[in-house]
């Protein structure tokens, strides 16, 4: 029997990406295996959402090569993506669902039933018929999850899913995370919240001026980091990227 089609491991090998003259991320050697959540931390502008974007495969690296599962071309089928800012349809909650569902290729026969099952894992299914242009921010964001979670993902990309929301909006957007971790879907986070990391967390990805400066189990990392960058991010102090 032929072995099912992953995306796993997500494979950066000595991966780049400028824009012009400017340098966004420079020789990213990274794997993104199946597992527990991986967070992306480190300073503004570091890079952490635009290596998520290279891992989703909305951009092409401008050196190096990715893949996934092996290959170096894959669909987006297994992949999902919530954003920091995610737009809305202009339509009900319950209709934003059921437009994923349809993308996702799911029959219409069956899409009813996964709405209301979609809408009562992130808490929403007493909003299906509210306008979703007129949730509030942590609503927005668990619709976006329902969204992506549509798409029965292998791996989950987040970019900054809680910034701005108060602490009942995060925790019940962290629960989602952890439920869709729990139920084996791979989660890829960037967060400037290293509470959030701790909570999520398995391992931890700290990025520093485009480069990754350290990798390592979230226990360790924030226990005894092995860099001065990731002593000097973890203490709040300027973090200096390593001379070349």
């Amino acid at each position: 029997m032929r072995a099912p089609v992953t995306d796993l491991p997500i494979c950066f090998e000595r991966v780049g990406l400028s824009i012009g003259d400017v340098t966004l991320l420079r020789d990213i050697d990274l794997i993104l295996p199946q597992g527990s959540p991986t967070a992306l931390i480190g300073p503004n502008g570091s890079g952490k959402s635009t290596l998520l974007r290279l891992a989703m495969g909305l951009i092409a690296p401008s050196a190096g090569r990715i893949t996934w599962g092996g290959r170096p071309d894959a669909p987006l089928d297994r992949r999902a993506m919530v954003f920091q800012h995610p737009a809305m349809l202009r339509r009900s909650v319950a209709a934003n669902v059921s437009y994923a569902l349809a993308a996702a290729g799911k029959s219409r026969d069956r899409r009813a039933e996964a709405v209301v099952a979609l809408l009562a894992r992130v808490g929403l299914g007493p909003l299906a018929d509210r306008p979703a242009t007129r949730l509030s921010g942590g609503e927005r964001q668990r619709l976006a999850l329902a969204r992506a979670l549509a798409r029965d993902p292998e791996a989950l990309f987040l970019d900054e899913p809680t910034a701005s929301l108060d602490p009942a909006a995060t925790r019940a957007v962290e629960g989602i995370v952890a439920d869709a971790a729990a139920r084996g879907v791979t989660v890829v986070m960037a967060t400037h919240d290293l509470g959030q990391a701790r909570r999520l967390a398995g391992r931890i990805v700290l990025l520093v001026a485009g480069h990754v400066a350290e990798i390592a189990d979230a226990t360790t990392f924030f226990t005894s980091p092995s860099t001065p960058q990731g002593r000097a991010f973890l203490a709040g102090d300027i973090v200096l990227p390593e001379q070349p």
